[in-house]
């Protein structure tokens, strides 16, 4: 009998752009639909809990104390309040899925309150490339990230989600970070260039190396970043991983991403069918990102949960 892998929900984002949500040009990208209509972020939450998401992620990816302060116009005290409610409508919503739910053994879904890079907030694609890491030192990054780890931590965030990150220097900064949040738990998860290195161009092997310095991460991995790429890379850097943590998986669609334009509408990879030969590697954690919906969702945890039996 194998691990019974957690299924991670969809891109966020992008089910609220299907439903007529305009955020390709919008700084705070999904973050300001915390603001302007929470109710929408629930039933997004909703949908991929009913399509069988084990692990919720919170709509804070892009939100910042300042990125609040700069385009909403609130104060310091009211952009971590609005930080805190991305994990309280997730919890929210989790509590009146539970309340309605049927499935005999459904187990209470895990709020993740993801954490984006610096380069969420530059709005700039740096996100894929790391590339202001050459003018911010481990300290700078540190003290950014702090407000939101913490408002996430206080607000109850079961663990939380560093995602997207690009380069070497901003993983370690996070690990460190982590530390001063002795109680909470998380996972580290890398955008890469290709299937040996992230997206700064340091080998995934290195940066596994990094992540596998903490004793409060549960999984490091990868995330959108194309589905085809994340067998190559587990393989690379698998001698790398402590024993103690697990892989998470969450690629995007394998369509193509432009900054200014957004994302193309190609030919997708064949997401549900790669995600059992991760689940051969180790994979405790599995889900999508951008461009992966609920039905996909769906799909997956199908796929993932018959294989375990």
């Amino acid at each position: 009998m194998t691990c019974k892998p957690f299924i991670l929900d969809g891109g966020l984002a992008t089910e609220l752009e299907e439903k007529g949500f305009q955020l390709q040009a919008e700084p705070l990208w999904s973050a300001k639909i915390l603001y302007t209509d929470p109710e929408a972020i629930k039933d997004v939450h909703y949908r991929y809990l009913q399509c069988g998401s084990d692990v919720i992620t919170t709509a804070t990816y892009q939100a910042s104390i300042k990125g609040f302060t700069t385009h909403l116009g609130l104060k310091p005290e009211e952009a971590e309040q609005l930080l805190m409610s991305g994990v309280q409508i997730a919890k929210e919503t989790a509590t009146d899925f539970m309340s309605r739910c049927t499935a005999a053994g459904r187990a209470t879904p895990l709020v993740a309150g993801s954490v984006g890079p610096y380069g969420a907030f530059l709005h700039d694609g740096s996100e894929y490339t790391g590339a202001y890491e050459s003018w911010m030192s481990v300290e700078e990054l540190k003290d950014w990230h702090r407000p939101q780890i913490r408002c996430l931590v206080a607000a109850g965030a079961d663990l939380i989600a560093m995602e997207t990150i690009p380069s070497l220097k901003e993983a370690e900064a996070l690990v460190e970070l982590l530390r001063e949040f002795p109680d909470a738990k998380a996972w580290l998860s890398f955008s890469c260039k290709d299937s040996q290195n992230i997206s700064d161009g340091n080998k995934f092997s290195k940066a596994v190396q990094v992540a596998s310095k903490s004793t409060q991460l549960v999984a490091v991995g990868v995330n959108c970043s194309p589905p085809a790429l994340v067998k190559p890379l587990l393989e690379s850097a698998k001698a790398h991983k402590a024993t103690n943590m697990s892989w998470v998986v969450y690629p995007n669609s394998g369509e193509g991403w432009d900054p200014k334009t957004g994302w193309k509408t190609e030919r997708r990879m064949p997401f549900t069918e790669l995600s059992l030969e991760w689940k051969e590697q180790g994979a405790l954690w599995i889900g999508g990102c951008c461009r992966v919906g609920p039905a996909d969702i769906m799909e997956l945890r199908s796929r993932l949960i018959r294989s375990s039996r």
